[in-house]
């Protein structure tokens, strides 16, 4: 066998949600690694390793032969989860796609994606919209995480389906809120968990992003603001810089997070 497969930052992070002994699907799979280096370490006894193209999924096959691995990993040409069958694993791992696709992905196969006992995921864009729609489709976060690596920052979580009769988390059932409109807001932008446990890396992610919204504000006022399309986005990017203002002044203090 060759030597143990080493994953990036992100992907490591990815792989470090999935619960110890789960059998794992993963959706869009490319090149393999993800389900090779979750048997070699013991983490899954047995992966299902989806993509929808065939070019990554031939990759896969032939990294998976490569590390003596066909007997734990299958691979599988799959549209999302159309070629999954409840019951073939008990995590989901969706990692390095844009958000609206994974929403898609999960909204075509909601009884499949509520069959997994939890998803591992990794949104790349629209992490806000995502969130939320996580939220109320009654998905509980259980585990947060953001790395940085080359200049960008990767969010990613572990949630499970919380049905409405088996809630014990409190007097709020999934899907439903008693934060202020703001504090959701803010929650569904930066993750709950991760805001509640003042993350070091989302609070970097939080730095950069007021310093951006400052530069964008300074190169609109010497512009001029007379334009209205100008204004109007001056009021947009100064709302985002209060919002990240405030957040970062409740993550400095010694209080419990939102």
């Amino acid at each position: 066998m060759r030597e143990k497969v080493v994953l990036s930052d992100r992907l490591s992070a990815v792989a470090a949600m999935v619960s110890m002994g789960n059998r794992v699907c993963d959706v869009g799979c490319d090149h393999g690694f993800v389900p090779i280096y979750l048997v070699q370490q013991g983490i899954s006894p047995h992966v299902l390793a989806m993509d929808v193209n065939e070019g990554p999924l031939e990759q896969a096959r032939e990294h998976i032969q490569a590390y003596d691995l066909a007997s734990y990993i299958e691979t599988r040409l799959s549209d999302g989860l159309k070629a999954y069958q409840e019951g073939e694993a008990d995590s989901l791992v969706c990692a390095g796609m844009g958000g609206r696709l994974m929403m898609q992905i999960l909204c075509e196969n909601e009884d499949k994606t509520a069959s997994f006992k939890e998803l591992i995921l990794q949104p790349q864009s629209d992490i806000e919209q995502f969130r939320a729609f996580l939220r109320k489709q009654g998905y509980q976060f259980v585990e947060e995480n953001m790395i940085e690596e080359d200049g960008k920052y990767y969010p990613m979580m572990k949630v499970q389906k919380c049905y409405k009769n088996e809630y014990s988390g409190g007097t709020v059932p999934p899907g439903e809120s008693c934060k202020s409109e703001w504090h959701q807001r803010m929650e569904d932008r930066y993750g709950p968990l991760l805001l509640q446990k003042k993350h070091p890396v989302l609070y970097r992610y939080l730095e950069r992003e007021k310093r951006i919204c400052e530069e964008i504000l300074g190169q609109l006022q010497m512009q001029g603001l007379e334009n209205q399309k100008r204004s109007d986005r001056y009021e947009e990017i100064n709302e985002q810089l209060q919002d990240c203002l405030k957040v970062l002044e409740e993550m400095s203090e010694g209080t419990k997070m939102l």
